[in-house]
Formats: structure tokens, sequence, C-alpha cells
């Protein structure tokens, strides 16, 4: 990002993917050259971790202010829960009102003491159904002093315009960059657009050389092939992995349910259910050969398989709120092995109380999801089922409190994608066949 030239950055809910130690470490001053902005992420005392945001004059080739500019950064406080809660002791996103009054708050700020003309939010908001109140057509309508939005998280890919309350995004994996013209006499936006990449072949030597040499460590390490697949293992958001039951996450739920009856026989699962989030699931897998990279790009949180335990009405309720608003997407849908369950799509979620530390809301009453068996029985709300799950949803990560609080928690510290690996090479004979994941 240095190389690249980055004058400001503001953080997503993957920068804390790793711990918010290493994250700071990261972006300290001796290794980021570019403003780090964050306008609702505070500590236990309720003072900003990073600059709120800055202001800055935009000058001429002869040094001459043209007009002054402030930059404001805004995370999703799904952070919170996005990332491994476990991860992020001491922080809150402040989100809903309390994100519009910080935002209000640093934009009068710079209205009046730094004499801003043109403010620019940097959110990580994204515009899913599911974020409400915190996406970034939610901010806009209660943020009026903001003259640009540049969106995120939800990789949509929108232009600005009066409409959308200037809101622009550009999609994900670098497809477009987006562009403003701002005019130096009125001091407004001008133009704005999205520059289409997929035809864009010129390169940066400097850059392309730092990208190479890291690209080629990882090549090396991880482009070895182990085993193949007959079929493609979806790796789609919608329809796919936040939506509905997919191959890729039958195998991988198989794999965690298999590493632990083979590796931990110790642990009694006879009342099993393997249980991931569909959102960690980040990439689809051809049909042909598979390289460790494959798997690693498909799961690359580093996430360790867990254990917790939880009576019959915990999990009904982990499913209930995980599945809130299927069909549409949301990134805690259960991808499960061992268990057999139904979700009513046309009743709508009973919502109480927000989760403690979340943005999700638990169910009141349990209208949506049953479960009809568990291991082949018959599923029973007083049994205690054992549920093989990753690290991230043991914490409470998305909308899973209620692992979070279970009476047994563990991490095994088995690694997600060697579970996968290890189950395709051993028990998959190195082949997943189209007759065990040809559907889903």
């Amino acid at each position: 990002m240095n190389a690249v030239g980055y004058d400001s950055v503001t953080l997503g809910n993957h920068e804390f993917d790793y711990g918010f130690p290493q994250l700071k470490a990261n972006l300290s001053n001796a290794a980021a050259d570019f403003l780090v902005t964050c306008v609702n992420l505070v500590d236990d005392k309720g003072d900003p971790i990073f600059a709120p945001g800055a202001t800055a004059p935009v000058t001429d080739a002869d040094g001459n202010t043209l007009f002054n500019l402030t930059v404001m950064g805004v995370a999703t406080p799904e952070t919170q829960t996005k990332a491994n809660p476990a991860l992020m002791k001491g922080l809150t996103f402040l989100s809903g009102q309390k994100l519009y009054d910080a935002a209000n708050a640093k934009i009068k700020v710079a209205r009046e003491e730094g004499n801003a003309d043109i403010v620019i939010a940097l959110t990580h908001l994204g515009v899913d159904a599911s974020s409400e109140p915190n996406r970034s057509i939610d901010f806009v309508k209660n943020v009026p002093g903001v003259d640009i939005v540049i969106d995120g998280h939800s990789h949509t890919v929108m232009t600005a315009n009066k409409d959308n309350g200037m809101i622009q995004s550009t999609g994900t994996g670098l497809a477009y960059v987006g562009a403003f013209v701002i005019d130096n006499a009125t001091k407004s936006v001008e133009s704005n657009g999205l520059i289409d990449l997929s035809t864009y072949t010129k390169e940066d030597a400097s850059v392309k050389a730092i990208a190479d040499r890291i690209i080629g460590e990882v090549d090396a390490e991880y482009g070895k092939v182990f085993a193949k697949t007959e079929v493609e293992l979806n790796g789609d958001k919608e329809p796919g992995n936040r939506t509905e039951e997919t191959n890729m996450g039958d195998l991988i739920t198989d794999a965690m349910m298999w590493a632990v009856k083979t590796r931990m026989p110790s642990i009694n699962m006879e009342n099993a259910v393997a249980l991931t989030n569909g959102g960690g699931i980040r990439a689809a897998i051809k049909a042909g050969d598979i390289t460790k990279k494959d798997i690693n790009t498909v799961l690359p949180f580093g996430n360790t398989l867990s254990i917790v335990k939880v009576t019959g009405a915990e999990l009904l309720e982990a499913l209930e709120a995980s599945t809130y608003c299927t069909p549409d997407s949301i990134g805690g849908f259960p991808q499960v092995s061992g268990i057999v369950y139904t979700i009513d799509g046309t009743k709508t979620y009973d919502a109480g109380d927000v989760y403690e530390g979340s943005t999700y809301h638990a169910p009141k009453t349990i209208r949506r999801v049953t479960i009809q068996s568990v291991g082949g029985k018959a599923f029973n709300l007083r049994t205690v089922y054992t549920i093989a799950t990753n690290d991230f949803l043991a914490a409470g990560g998305d909308t899973y409190y209620a692992f979070k609080t279970a009476s047994v928690n563990y991490d095994l510290g088995i690694p997600m994608d060697e579970v996968v690996m290890d189950y395709v090479k051993t028990e998959l004979k190195g082949v997943v066949s189209a007759e065990n994941y040809g559907e889903a």
C-alpha cells in the first residue's frame, strides 16, 4: 500500500482477522505512510483509536490552496461479530444513532474550525438489507454534511448520484476504480464515474516487483497438487453459501465431523453436528486438480476447529438467528453436517433484544426453523448436542451468541484448511467424487 501511494484508508472487518494488536502494528506510523481514519471505533474509555478524520488543503503545482478537503472513515459495526469476538476485547464500534452523532460532530468541527469545503466519507458499511441501520444509505440520510461517500463491504457496483446520496462503490477484486472530479472554482463535485479495469494492461514496475515476490513465495509453498475434484465446488455467495446448502459447505462440514471423530476419539460424537458459517467460504474450486492454495483461498482466515456443547433449545436458537433473513444473503448462514433442518422463509423473524456486543437480534420465539433430526435421531430440545464448529462461531461470531455462552466451549487448535485437506487425502483417497458431492 505504501508503494501504491495511498493517502488515506479506513478499516474493513477483515482488517481485524488476526486480532487488533496485529492490526495496530501493521498500521503504526512506522509501517503505514498514509492516514488511517475511523470515526466510530473507540476504546473502553470512549476515545477514538484512530484519527476520526483529517482536513488538509488541496493545492496546485505552485502550492496555492484550491480547496480544503476532509476525509473521514467509518467501519461497519458488524466487525464486532464479523471478526472473531475473542480478538476484539476493549473495542467498541459505534452504531446507529451513536455512529451518526459521531460523524456529524466531526463534520461540524471540520466545517467550522478546519474550513472544510468538501467532506469525503470512506465507509465500509455496504447496502445489504441485513446491515440496517448501519448501511451507507442509512448513513447519508442521517449525516447530511457529507458530500461524497466511497463505500465498501457489500461488494456493490454503484455510481454516485444525487438520488443515492452520492455513494460510490467499486465492487470487489479491483474490477473498477472510482474517480471524482472536483471543480476548483465552485468547490463541488463536477463529475464522477467508474473506470473498468478489465482491459487495463499497464503496470507499475516497482509495485509489480513487490507483488511478484510475495506471490512467488506463496505459490512455492501452496501451489502443490494434492488431490482432485470431479465437480466444481460452489464458492458463490448468493445463491450459494450464504443462502442455501452447497456441496462446498457439505465437504467442509463433513471434514470437520470426520476430524473430530478420528483425531479426537475421547470426544463423544453420538449427538453431534458440524457447522460452519457460509460467509467464511470465500472461493470456488473448479473441477480438476486441488492445491493447498485452493483450500487456503476457500478458507483464508486461519480459523481453527472448536467444540461447543449446547442444548437442543440453544442449537435451535442459533439456527433461527443465523437464518433470520433467509432467503436473503447472510454471512452466518449455517452449512452443516449431521443434522436435518428446514427454514420457513414465509414467516417473519420475531426479533428480540440485540445480543451483547453484536448488531444482531436474538429471537423472541422460534418461528422459522424446524430441526427434524441430529445424527439420524429425532431432535430433542433438552438433549445436549456436541457442535464441531470454527473458533469464530464458538466465540459468538456472526449470529452465534448461543455458542459463546455454551457450558462447554474449547478450541482444538487444528486449522480448518488442514482439516479439509486431511479429509480429502485420507478419507476420500484424494478424490472429491461426483457421487458424493455432485449435488447441492
